[in-house]
């Protein structure tokens, strides 16, 4: 007779899903601030697309511990065909959205984690 445990699965599956969920709402955000930035009034709603692919590499280049630099041009290409197929943009202004939302990412990115760590340190 077969028998599955689930105990510990169904104890990690939330917070992962939950994290997966956070981040590729954080990179559709800022998706749609690099978009904003550079061609002016943007939906937001478009936008949701851009995220959850490139979160997906991240996962799973964390998971199969990938190099770096490959997750990172994966990503950086999925994100140049989701603006490509959101914008119909040329090449200049691709890269250039592309950038802009690499850089809003990075920053936004590091303030939001210099804030968890600063409220993390408070006395209580």
């Amino acid at each position: 007779m077969l028998v599955l445990s689930l105990g510990p699965l169904q104890s990690t599956t939330l917070p992962v899903l939950a994290t997966y969920v956070a981040f590729a709402a954080f990179l559709s955000f800022t998706a749609f601030l690099a978009a904003r930035n550079l061609l002016g009034d943007v939906s937001l709603r478009r936008h949701a697309l851009v995220g959850p692919p490139i979160a997906a590499i991240a996962f799973l280049a964390a998971t199969f511990e990938l190099p770096s630099f490959l997750a990172l041009a994966a990503a950086l290409a999925v994100d140049a065909a989701a603006f490509r197929y959101l914008h119909d943009l040329g090449r200049r202004l691709l890269a250039a959205a592309v950038l802009i939302h690499f850089v809003v990412s990075v920053i936004l990115g590091a303030m939001l984690f210099a804030l968890v760590v600063l409220i993390g340190s408070a006395p209580v």
